[in-house]
C-alpha cells in the first residue's frame, strides 16, 4: 500500500515495485491521476484523504494481507512558508493531522495484517526533520515527529521492520511550491531514489532512519542506518 501514489516519489516507487512483481494498492486525493497510474500499473486504487478516518478504514479493509506500507502522502503547509514566529497555529494543526496523525492512524489500522506477514513500514521523512532551515519549521517539525514515531514503533513492534527515509531534494510539485519552479527544476527526479528504496525493501535491514546517502551504502552492504 502506497499513499500519495499519484505523482512524485509515491508514483516512482509504485512503478519500481510493479516492475518487481508486487501487487499494489495505491491511494491519493487526486482521482484522475491516481486511477490513471493504477491503470498503467495494473494496480488497485482507492482515492481519498488519508486524514479522513473513514478512508483509513476503507484502506485497511481492502488489504487483509499486507507486506509493505509506504507512508508517502504529505502536506507542505502555508506557502510562502512562514517563520515560526508568525506560523498560523490552525495551519500547523492541519499539517500535523496530515503528516503525523494520519500515517499513525493508517499504521494502527494495518498493523494486524503487517504483523501476520512480518511486513514492513516505510515512512518518508525529510532533512527538514533534523536541519534548521528558515521557513521549514512547521513542515520539519511534523517530519521530526514522524521520525520519532518510527523509532518507537520499531522498538514496540520487533517483528515489523520500520524504516524512516529522507530521500533528499527531488524535482516534485511540493518542492516547486516551497522554493519556486526554477530552483526545484535543478533537483533530481524522484525516479533516482526509487531503486534504492526497492533494494531496501528487498534487503530488509534493521529498522532505522536512512538518508539518501546512507540508504545507498546500506543497500550495497557498505554501511548502517544514520
Amino acid at each position: 500500500m502506497i499513499t500519495g501514489a499519484s505523482r512524485g516519489l509515491g508514483l516512482a516507487l509504485a512503478k519500481a515495485l510493479a516492475q518487481d512483481g508486487w501487487s499494489l494498492l495505491l491511494t491519493a486525493r487526486g482521482e484522475e491521476d491516481l486511477y490513471s497510474a493504477a491503470f498503467d500499473l495494473d494496480a488497485r486504487a482507492i482515492a481519498g484523504d488519508i486524514a479522513d478516518p473513514a478512508h483509513v478504514a476503507r484502506l485497511a479493509k481492502a488489504v487483509p494481507e499486507l507486506d509493505l506500507l509506504v507512508n508517502n502522502a504529505s502536506g507542505l503547509g502555508p506557502v510562502p512558508m512562514p517563520p515560526l514566529a508568525g506560523y498560523p497555529l490552525d495551519a500547523l494543526r492541519d499539517l500535523l493531522e496530515t503528516n503525523v496523525i494520519a500515517p499513525l492512524a493508517l499504521i494502527q489500522a494495518t498493523l494486524p495484517a503487517l504483523r501476520e506477514r512480518r511486513g514492513a513500514i516505510l515512512n518518508i521523512s525529510s532533512d527538514a526533520a533534523v536541519e534548521a532551515y528558515e521557513g521549514w519549521g512547521g513542515y520539519g517539525s511534523t517530519k521530526a515527529a514522524l521520525d520519532q514515531i518510527s523509532h518507537v514503533l520499531a522498538a514496540e513492534e520487533p517483528e515489523v521492520a520500520v524504516w524512516s527515509v529522507d530521500p533528499g531534494e527531488m524535482h516534485t510539485r511540493m518542492l516547486a511550491a516551497a522554493v519556486g519552479a526554477a530552483e526545484a527544476a535543478s533537483a533530481p527526479p524522484p525516479e533516482i531514489v526509487a531503486p534504492a528504496l526497492l533494494r531496501l525493501v528487498a534487503a530488509r535491514p534493521a529498522s532505522g532512519r536512512f538518508t539518501r546517502e546512507s540508504l545507498e551504502r546500506e543497500t550495497t552492504g557498505l554501511g548502517a542506518p544514520a
